[in-house]
């Protein structure tokens, strides 16, 4: 995974901010924790101008845990979006952001009460509530500062800018 991202990256998404490689190690951090998410990925929107090019994937964040004795299922839904850039012939990651869009949770068992109310989500945006509140139980904070499709304008100006700098 750390050949993917270029040594100068940077990685913004909900629990972590900070370079690629650094995203890496903290990653096999979270896993050492037993902190583990299944990433199902759509196919992804590439387009390419000489040496930098832009992937859109969305993407559902899929984790299972526990929640009072509950076990539960919460899926976040994002668009994963990377800068790549080709150095000496080598294509990796520049940038990697997440625009996040909405989220859920359900039980495992269909119809067991699941212990969480909106007093708990109050604290967070819309579009992450439930992940960032599940992140914020595990010790990793969520920034309320996250591209989210409930500020489209901060949301347009991000791909306007994203996209100028594809075109260089």
């Amino acid at each position: 995974m750390r050949e993917c991202y270029w040594p100068d990256s940077a990685v913004n998404l909900s629990w972590y901010r900070g370079s690629g490689p650094g995203f890496v190690d903290a990653s096999a951090r979270m896993a050492g924790r037993g902190d583990a998410s299944v990433h199902r990925l759509s196919p992804p929107v590439v387009r390419i101008a000489a040496d930098r090019a832009f992937a859109e994937l969305p993407a559902a964040i899929e984790v299972r845990t526990e929640l009072d004795g509950v076990a539960v299922d919460l899926v976040s839904y994002t668009r994963i979006v990377h800068r790549l850039e080709r150095r000496a012939g080598r294509w990796a990651i520049a940038r990697l952001d997440c625009v996040y869009e909405r989220d859920t949770i359900a039980p495992v068992l269909p119809g067991t009460p699941v212990p969480l109310t909106a007093r708990d989500l109050a604290p967070y945006r819309a579009p992450y509530a439930i992940l960032a509140w599940h992140l914020d139980r595990r010790g990793y904070p969520v920034s309320g500062e996250l591209l989210g499709d409930d500020r489209p304008e901060q949301t347009a100006a991000f791909y306007d800018h994203t996209l100028k700098w594809l075109a260089g």
